[in-house]
């Protein structure tokens, strides 16, 4: 039985081919991430939670644009699966519609009250003054990432996952250089700061979206779709939003969930999210491999599910679960081994550098248990298109058990942030329990390759 497990040639050719080029793409942006903290670093802890606070408003965005596109993506793969590429398309279209309105208005945001947005996170006018300052230059990009993003779902749900990987290496090699010429002054560029930050990754986001449209047409992919192609009526809308819009939800009220955590974070001190910055870089740059690998997983079994073959699907995320829970136990050691060498790349206080070693000791021990639900969370139930089960298990763990902990911690106990850190993850270990006999009982396996667009289109209002 363990032999037959690990000796499905096909299913693991198949899982590097997808999850490599993914992990590679998250790897590279992680990193890019971890320099920008870097160069931010150097100028003091004032800039590195200014730097902190506001990616909080892009993360929101990022996470609802991400529930959107996975949303659009249990569709797009299980169509996919059946070669249906005419309703394919016309859930592109819903997407970017989707995509581009949530992108708009946190341009609106960013551009016009970002110190307003920032005061609910810290009341250090420094960190807010310049965290504005950043605000207002890439809310700029808010949209051209939208597109993009739909663009790249759009390719990796048709297995097409070199091709966004390439275009992001690009991107995010253009904003490394950029950054380190104009947060310095490099090679005659002028000594811009935080704002030199904002401008150079504003800067490679447009030139990833026009990239990513461009080879995307020019190599006739999925997604190099007419304008016509993109129509759809509203009925058909109404049937894919059912299903796709409790996965955006999700990330919505998750992602809330976690900047309230940044909040409470804020509130106990500068030092204190500064460290909890740090760490999640860490933390992105640890979670490359299984966040490739729950993108590998839910497109693989989203494409089974299309083809009418549940149960491979079950087996297919099976094999991943068990796969990703014993390599996190793996680099959960390797964190705990690295940490003083990772913290001494940091130009940081000493109680920064405590609190920073602490909150990775928790870290790396609970890391087994994180991925475990990314996996089922996003590669499993969401790929099924179970999303509605998911919806309540997560707002249900991160509302009533998450985030009345960090209050608890913060303002209540007044503990370190790394007791509040520790006290959060309550939530990761119920949802676990909850999601594993939904997982074991299939019931999360739905087939929506029969929703399709009959009636007459109009047009999406992109």
């Amino acid at each position: 039985m363990i032999k037959k497990f690990f000796s499905d040639r096909r299913f693991y050719s198949t899982m590097l081919n997808l999850a490599v080029p993914m992990t590679i793409q998250q790897f590279v942006n992680s990193s890019t991430n971890l320099l920008d903290v870097l160069m931010i670093g150097q100028l003091g802890e004032t800039a590195i939670a200014s730097l902190g606070l506001s990616n909080q408003i892009f993360f929101l965005l990022i996470l609802f644009l991400f529930g959107i596109s996975s949303g659009s993506a249990i569709f797009t793969a299980q169509y996919w699966g059946k070669g249906d590429m005419v309703n394919l398309r016309k859930v592109m279209g819903i997407g970017l519609t989707m995509a581009i309105t949530v992108a708009l208005f946190y341009t609106l945001i960013a551009l016009l009250i970002p110190d307003k947005i920032l005061s609910i996170y810290t009341k250090d006018q420094a960190v807010i003054e310049l965290g504005s300052q950043y605000l207002r230059i890439v809310g700029v990009g808010y949209i051209f990432t939208a597109i993009t993003l739909t663009f790249m779902s759009v390719l990796r749900s048709t297995q097409n996952v070199r091709l966004p990987m390439v275009i992001t290496i690009i991107a995010l090699s253009t904003n490394i250089f950029l950054n380190y010429c104009l947060i310095f002054g490099n090679f005659g560029f002028p000594e811009l700061g935080v704002r030199g930050a904002a401008l150079g990754t504003t800067i490679s986001r447009i030139l990833e979206t026009f990239l990513m449209i461009f080879f995307a047409y020019r190599f006739r992919t999925a997604a190099a779709v007419k304008l016509h192609q993109l129509n759809y009526t509203f009925s058909f809308f109404k049937k894919v939003l059912r299903t796709s819009l409790p996965a955006a939800v999700n990330e919505v009220f998750w992602s809330l969930g976690i900047t309230t955590y940044y909040a409470v974070y804020a509130r106990i001190g500068t030092d204190a999210v500064a460290a909890v910055n740090i760490t999640s870089t860490i933390e992105n740059m640890t979670f490359v491999i299984f966040i490739g690998a729950a993108n590998a997983c839910a497109i693989m079994i989203g494409n089974q599910i299309g083809a009418d073959n549940e149960d491979q699907a079950f087996i297919y995320g099976l094999r991943f679960l068990v796969i990703c829970i014993l390599l996190s136990i793996f680099l959960g050691l390797v964190v705990l081994i690295l940490r003083p060498f990772i913290l001494s790349l940091y130009n940081i206080e000493q109680t920064s550098y405590d609190y920073a070693y602490k909150i990775q000791f928790v870290y790396a021990l609970t890391m087994w248990i994180r991925v475990s639900n990314l996996i089922i969370f996003i590669g499993i139930l969401r790929s099924g298109g179970d999303t509605r089960y998911a919806l309540l298990v997560e707002m249900g763990s991160i509302w009533l058990i998450g985030v009345p902990s960090a209050l608890l911690g913060g303002f209540v106990f007044h503990w370190p942030v790394y007791y509040v850190y520790a006290l959060v993850l309550s939530e990761e270990v119920v949802k676990l329990m909850i999601v594993i006999p939904r997982f074991l009982s299939r019931k999360w396996i739905h087939n929506f390759t029969n929703i399709t667009d009959d009636l007459e289109p109009i047009q999406a209002p992109i």
